[in-house]
């Protein structure tokens, strides 16, 4: 009797991937939503009013830019962990993945610092109410982009050589520059 030969070797499982991805889609459509909301009730409030930004506030407009370049350096080195992993270096891997965290953080200071600048409360009517809600999911967000960042160093530097896992967290934070790129130019170019 002839055995049976090995049947072809399984495809390897992407679900990090894939979940990352369906959450990617997941947040940019919500924030794709509030965009839309933002533009609306602005249209709205110009037509009625004549004027969205309440006067005496004054958006500081170079946090805003910096938090924007920002991002091509927390991309490369997201890119960076991800082209380390497939050669194995961990060295080069966890200190990406450091270096993206930190750019990351000084992101959430740079809106922090709006924040503290603006003078305005979340109650002081409907264009600080859409500001807030707008850039706190995306400080949310981007606290979570933190958090993904750390996870993932702290998996590398065990010893875990998968780059699936640096791979979506690359796609996330390509995503998050998407984002933040659009909230930039509706929120702080079109006031």
């Amino acid at each position: 009797m002839q055995a049976l030969t090995a049947g072809p070797v399984a495809a390897p499982r992407r679900q990090i991937i894939v979940g990352t991805t369906l959450g990617v889609v997941a947040m940019t459509m919500m924030v794709g939503g509030m965009l839309a909301v933002w533009s609306e009730q602005r249209t709205n409030f110009v037509e009625r009013d004549g004027n969205w930004l309440p006067s005496g506030v004054v958006i500081p407009e170079v946090a805003a830019n910096v938090a924007l370049i920002a991002f091509i350096a927390i991309c490369t080195f997201a890119q960076w962990a991800v082209w380390a992993a497939k050669r194995n270096d961990r060295g080069h891997g966890v200190f990406a993945l450091a270096a993206t965290a930190l750019v990351a953080i000084m992101v959430i200071n740079a809106q922090a610092f709006i924040y503290s600048s603006m003078g305005i409360g979340v109650g002081d009517g409907a264009y600080a109410t859409m500001f807030y809600a707008l850039t706190g999911l995306f400080m949310a967000l981007m606290i979570i982009g933190v958090i993904f960042s750390v996870v993932a160093a702290f998996r590398f530097a065990g010893g875990r050589s998968d780059s699936e896992i640096l791979a979506a967290h690359a796609i996330y934070w390509y995503a998050m520059s998407v984002i933040y790129t659009a909230i930039w130019f509706v929120v702080y170019v079109t006031k």
